[in-house]
């Protein structure tokens, strides 16, 4: 296969499954780390590489949540946001759907209201200075319960801002079952919101039904398990209901053994609208621009392939169909004059 790593660099694409805190790059993990000097996270980027290397699913959510909690302040809220932008824009990322956990922050002190401002205050700068335009997907953490359900929910449908889209359940799937958080998942609903819980990446297909009958799932986090069940894989073909697949982030978590093993094969295969996504991409050692040669490796694609896979991101994403028409518009214009020349 042709390197398609210039062609992927230079492509214009969207994001729909990237974590906040998650997207905070060593130098930024550093510097939030240096400015809270009781947390264990190192300072030095260099360490970081020894400490972002997880041994399970368990051990990533445990160096997850010590990052979390170096976003402490508005003005760290605000720094990690628009940096996030900044890497970004760097890879012409032109439109991301950035999953936020506010519960995070809230119940660390910041207030609630400033939290906000601090996210919109970025998400403008990011859109006039950067020219990428950013959204927010509120989520639950799962592994805090009903009553982080109950905080989240009430932030997102009363104090909710601008950005907001849409509305996601994260963190462990073990021992957490998606249909307790269907009264939560309806309120946000009712408010307008879409639904974008994960589902299916360290449990089974039945995690995944799950979020599609009670939670109402319009995409689904990783879905790594659907090709375990074809009804599932057709299901999701049928209506069009996007996976936001995460290859490394799988790798990483031990959610798939091997790259040469991921099912991205079978998802593309039945037929299953799926979009490529970093997911916590420092923590991991990756960024969009590497998923994207990732798949194009695993699925055999070329630059028209690859373009393809762009497309559905912007497809499935939740932009106004003007910016879905002018994002892939740029990836026809670009693929079109790559090749041509």
């Amino acid at each position: 296969m042709a390197d398609l790593t210039p062609f992927i660099a230079g492509l214009p694409k969207a994001e729909l499954h990237v974590h906040h805190v998650g997207s905070a790059s060593p130098r930024i993990v550093s510097e939030l780390a240096a400015r809270h000097p009781d947390s264990k996270v190192p300072t030095d980027p260099e360490a970081l590489v020894d400490y972002f290397t997880f041994t399970d699913f368990a051990h990533f959510i445990e160096v997850y949540l010590s990052v979390v909690d170096l976003v402490r302040t508005p003005e760290d809220v605000r720094l990690l946001t628009y940096e996030v932008a900044r890497d970004m824009a760097r890879q012409n990322i032109r439109y991301a759907e950035l999953t936020i956990t506010p519960f995070s922050s809230t119940r660390r002190g910041i207030d609630e209201r400033a939290f906000m401002a601090a996210i919109e205050d970025a998400r403008a700068a990011a859109e006039t200075e950067l020219g990428v335009i950013l959204r927010w997907c509120f989520d639950i953490p799962g592994e805090a319960g009903l009553e982080a359900a109950e905080e989240t929910t009430r932030l997102a449908v009363d104090l909710r801002p601008e950005g907001l889209v849409s509305f996601g359940l994260g963190g462990p799937e073990i021992g957490v079952p998606r249909p307790q958080f269907k009264p939560y998942f309806d309120r946000a609903i009712a408010a307008g919101l879409h639904s974008v819980p994960h589902a299916g990446e360290t449990t089974g297909p039945q995690t995944v039904w799950d979020a599609l009958h009670d939670l109402r799932a319009e995409r689904i986090g990783h879905g790594t398990s659907a090709p375990q069940d074809p009804a599932l894989l057709a299901h999701l073909a049928e209506h069009r209901i996007a996976l936001e697949v995460c290859p490394t982030s799988n790798i990483a978590t031990r959610a798939v053994a091997d790259l040469d093993r991921h099912p991205i094969r079978e998802m593309v295969a039945a037929g299953v609208l799926v979009t490529v996504n970093s997911d916590d991409p420092p923590m991991f050692g990756t960024d969009l621009n590497t998923e994207y040669a990732v798949a194009a490796r695993l699925l055999g694609l070329d630059e028209r392939g690859v373009a393809a896979l762009a497309k559905n991101a912007v497809e499935a994403s939740f932009l106004d169909p003007a910016g879905k028409a002018r994002i892939a518009g740029e990836i026809d214009a670009y693929t079109e004059q790559w090749l041509a020349l």
